[in-house]
């Protein structure tokens, strides 16, 4: 064989061996529950990617007999032109930086789109050795069994994956849904008790109270469309009035007695509930507004607005908030700071 020849027979051998050691270290660094999400999603790189992967022992018997049977012809050709000595040292060296080196450092990068791009190869190489590999695999199948189970990740360590989006120019999550993701993420670490309103802050009704014209005046100045209605000890709820309920009463001729409130259904729920278990207590309630007890009195409340801002990590301010604002930006000689009105009498 000439020299040319021998060259060009050595390099084959060398990039049939490079791709063997990329494929090996390209495959294996594949998760297989990933591909099996990609794959469900659509992916056609992860669909091809994911059988070899699969039957990840038949895989890697094929490429390993592959890349040795490319290694040793190497050596051999190289051995034929050269003596012992000169061909073990200059096969290794191609070898090692060409064949296993580079390849793998390459390999690594773009694993999935590699390993989807050499699928007939590897189905060839699968085809080739498949007398050898198919025994080898099912004695590495009956030694070590399938592949371990799904490894979930921790609230904590998908914490840590969703922030990655942040600074991720290909991420499809935006700013405000990688927000959204991770107060959701914190909802079971926190408690009814550390979002809701204090009763000292709440505007409620006792409910021996009767309502009338002025009355009416100090429910509107207050500026809220839910009233819950308690008793003195603050030992139980009879409901929530809604504002809505009252628009078209003339209380002018004809006040409404506390007996005839329409009131509807609340449920008192515990100050150590979790934050996660909310939503199902709103649902259920069919309500957005619940009482919060502890030791058996009412202590705050908590609406499903307060939920949603501690999912969003952002204060909710509707129609009267802005309208409180607009009128504290403005200036007054004479400043007037929000008063907390009392439970009514």
């Amino acid at each position: 064989m000439s020299i040319e020849l021998t060259f060009l027979a050595v390099t084959l051998l060398i990039i049939g061996s490079a791709v063997c050691s990329g494929l090996n270290i390209g495959l294996m660094s594949l998760d297989l529950h990933e591909l099996r999400r990609k794959r469900k999603l659509g992916d056609n790189k992860a669909k091809k990617a994911y059988t070899f992967r699969k039957n990840a022992h038949l895989s890697l018997a094929s490429i390993l007999l592959s890349n040795v049977a490319f290694n040793s012809t190497a050596a051999i050709v190289l051995g034929s032109k050269l003596n012992g000595f000169v061909a073990a040292a200059l096969s290794t060296l191609l070898l090692v930086v060409f064949s296993e080196l580079l390849p793998q450092a390459i390999f690594t990068r773009r694993a999935l789109g590699f390993i989807a791009g050499l699928a007939p190869l590897l189905r060839i190489m699968i085809i080739v050795t498949y007398p050898i590999s198919k025994p080898l695999q099912l004695i590495l199948d009956r030694m070590f069994g399938p592949e371990g189970a799904k490894r979930l990740h921790t609230r904590h360590e998908l914490g840590l994956i969703i922030d990655d989006h942040l600074d991720e120019p290909t991420s499809e999550l935006d700013e405000d849904e990688v927000e959204i993701i991770r107060g959701a993420l914190k909802l079971s670490e926190k408690q009814v008790v550390d979002i809701m309103t204090p009763i000292d802050d709440v505007f409620w009704l006792k409910n021996t109270v009767d309502i009338d014209d002025k009355m009416i005046d100090r429910i509107k100045e207050a500026g809220f469309s839910r009233i819950p209605i308690f008793n003195k000890a603050l030992s139980n709820c009879y409901g929530v009035l809604l504002m809505k309920d009252l628009v078209d009463i003339d209380f002018d001729t004809k006040p409404l007695k506390n007996t005839e409130f329409k009131l509807h259904k609340t449920k008192i729920i515990g100050s150590r509930t979790a934050l996660d278990t909310m939503f199902r207590h709103f649902i259920a309630a069919r309500t957005h507004l619940m009482p919060v007890s502890q030791n058996s009195k009412i202590v705050g409340i908590v609406t499903i607005e307060d939920l949603i801002e501690e999912i969003i990590g952002h204060e909710i301010v509707d129609e009267s908030d802005k309208t409180t604002l607009i009128a504290e930006d403005k200036p007054s000689p004479q400043p007037k700071s929000p008063q907390k009105l009392p439970p009514l009498n």
